[in-house]
């Protein structure tokens, strides 16, 4: 099942910069958002975060479920 929505939220720190060559390398299309507030509001303490069609998944998670697709 494809996902229809995908939002990395990001500083541009190191770990979110992997996030982003993965998700580019393995052409998975998704939005960025880089605004602390939200991330806030949201309750994130840390990042990078990617929202999966409301599935919120943490680095490691978020490196398995793109190895995950990269792999098919």
């Amino acid at each position: 099942m494809k996902a229809t929505n995908i939002t990395l939220y990001s500083t541009n720190c190191p770990k979110c910069r992997v996030l982003i060559s993965k998700l580019d390398n393995s052409q998975i299309m998704y939005n960025v958002c880089e605004d602390v507030t939200v991330m806030t509001d949201k309750g994130f303490t840390t990042v990078p975060r990617l929202d999966v069609d409301g599935e919120v998944l943490d680095f490691k998670q978020a490196v398995d479920w793109i190895n995950e697709r990269a792999t098919k």
